[in-house]
């Protein structure tokens, strides 16, 4: 039974979590991962399982590779064969990995990597040509014999520290080859739709984790990108009114904040936009340890140190690699780095390991979006309304509040057993999930103690709840069991705006998702 005190808290760390960040995604958000794309992790995603019957279950989704054209032919997008990607968890609490789940990939052509070939010419004159394309025909979850590339993965759970802890490998029921599907080229390849979904859905592989009774489920593939951002507009010095112009969401009066953004998903830069998903589910007990049954998670992406380039490239030697492996990705809250860590310091935000957060503190407790958001808006907002506001920033320095909810966590909410200060996404394992229906995209804040920041759903609208916060709602009375109530971090002095409701006008919720595992939608198609 979840106490008032506790729900107090929780409806807290909702506003708090993504203080400081704007609206936008973390896809290509520090200058070196705009290099290396197929290591580029665009969200990172742990909740309590709500598909029917899997209440004891902790689906982890990890996305990389952003921005993709459906139509991105002919090649489409492979994951980097020499790269490690990590799903990383703590669950004692010091801020270092207790188990990692591991994902290395290997591609391959049919014929020993000659691909499919076609004998072109006449009689006499005949030549046995390799083709272009990835496939040759239509392809279905019944018959795979036309593609013509192929990519597939192994699966290592490391138990202790990534470098140093102990490696199992995991492999899947009846020693299946775990197999990453074609990416969804178009309607001639896989007829539509719902034969593209038949067809994924042959590459979720039941899994037996050491010491694990239930089996674990997993999935590699393209997905629809479940973020949802007015991007363009936003990094164009948000051009636009970021508050809500309606007198509520959608209902399309114009009695908002003159001239503000309404909700509508054209306003959704992603909307035609897939990713590629790294997704994992394990029973709880298999992840909790001998913690208090909170446990943080953040995803990473590594390559080994050294490069080397073949001048005489073949579809299976482009390079040489070796040396350390090196970390070049990291993601756990949304938009820490692309909006917080100041762009000196992103590559080494990337790099860096949550234990070591302590080096980004100023960007927390002095965060410089408030300050560039009023110097953009201040003017503007004080001639429509008739004003003198003096700043539209919160005012409350050092951002204790923020502290909190980006590197400790709440007790009795989403605090892990042990306190190192680290930047993570936390999740309480003990807060049932709310079924896909019941669920408000504005997690605890939308009374949802199962939503973001207790871990963070696809649906979650992340954006608008960071825009609020970012502009002080914290400190004015947060509704507790029907009651306003301070929550005594800062005052409503400290925020002149607090109270108005800010939004990039792109809405999300979770009827835009699966009900099912691995949740995120069926990818956009290349050509229908």
């Amino acid at each position: 039974m979840i106490n008032n005190r506790i729900s107090k808290v929780a409806i807290a760390i909702t506003a708090l979590m993504a203080a400081g960040i704007a609206d936008a995604s973390s896809h290509r958000e520090a200058p070196n991962i705009t290099r290396l794309p197929t290591l580029d992790s665009t969200d990172f995603y742990i909740f309590n399982s709500y598909e029917e019957g899997r209440g004891d279950f902790v689906t982890m989704i990890a996305n990389y590779i952003p921005l993709q054209d459906a139509y991105g032919g002919p090649n489409y997008f492979a994951m980097d064969p020499e790269a490690t990607y990590s799903i990383h968890i703590d669950n004692d609490g010091d801020a270092t990995e207790d188990l990692t789940f591991a994902f290395n990939f290997t591609k391959s052509l049919p014929n020993n990597n000659q691909g499919v070939a076609l004998t072109v010419g006449p009689e006499g004159n005949q030549r046995t040509v390799a083709v272009p394309l990835i496939n040759v025909g239509g392809i279905s979850a019944e018959s795979q014999a036309n593609a013509n590339f192929a990519e597939t993965y192994n699966l290592t759970l490391i138990e202790g520290a990534m470098s140093t802890g102990t490696q199992t490998a995991i492999t899947a029921s009846g020693n299946a080859e775990f197999k990453k599907p074609l990416d969804y080229i178009g309607n001639k390849t896989f007829t539509n739709e719902a034969g593209y979904s038949a067809y994924a859905d042959t590459f979720v592989y039941n899994v037996q984790i050491p010491g694990c009774e239930a089996a674990a489920r997993v999935f590699v593939g393209q997905r629809k990108d479940p973020f949802v951002v007015n991007l363009g507009e936003t990094f164009d010095l948000v051009n636009y009114v970021p508050v809500e112009g309606d007198s509520m969401p959608g209902s399309g009066d114009g009695n908002g904040f003159p001239g503000g953004i309404t909700q509508d998903s054209a306003n959704d830069d992603l909307i035609d936009k897939n990713v590629t998903s790294i997704a994992i589910e394990v029973p709880k007990s298999c992840v909790t340890g001998s913690g208090n049954g909170t446990i943080g998670a953040w995803t990473t992406a590594s390559l080994p140190q050294t490069r080397i380039l073949n001048p005489n490239p073949t579809f299976d030697k482009t390079e040489v690699n070796g040396g350390a492996l090196t970390q070049v990705s990291r993601l756990g809250s949304p938009l820490v780095n692309e909006l917080v860590i100041g762009i000196k310091d992103k590559d080494k935000f990337s790099s860096s390991h949550p234990k070591n957060d302590g080096q980004f503190a100023d960007y927390v407790t002095h965060p410089s979006l408030p300050e560039l958001l009023n110097i953009l808006f201040k003017d503007a907002v004080n001639t429509t309304l008739g004003t003198s506001i003096e700043t539209l920033a919160p005012t409350n320095f050092p951002r204790v509040d923020l502290v909190t909810a980006f590197l400790t966590g709440f007790e009795g909410v989403n605090q892990l057993q042990t306190v190192t200060p680290s930047e993570m996404l936390r999740l309480n394992t003990g807060i049932p999930a709310k079924p896909a229906a019941e669920q408000s995209p504005f997690g605890v804040a939308g009374d949802d103690l199962a939503g973001f920041p207790n871990g963070r759903r696809p649906g979650d609208d992340v954006v608008d709840i960071a825009l609020r916060v970012v502009m002080g709602a914290l400190c004015h009375p947060i509704p507790v069991a029907g009651e306003p109530t301070n929550l005594g971090l800062c005052e409503p002095d400290d925020a002149s705006v607090g109270t108005v409701p800010f939004t990039d006008g792109a809405p999300s919720n979770a009827s835009m998702m699966m009900t099912t595992f691995p949740y995120l939608a069926t990818p956009i198609a290349g050509s229908k």
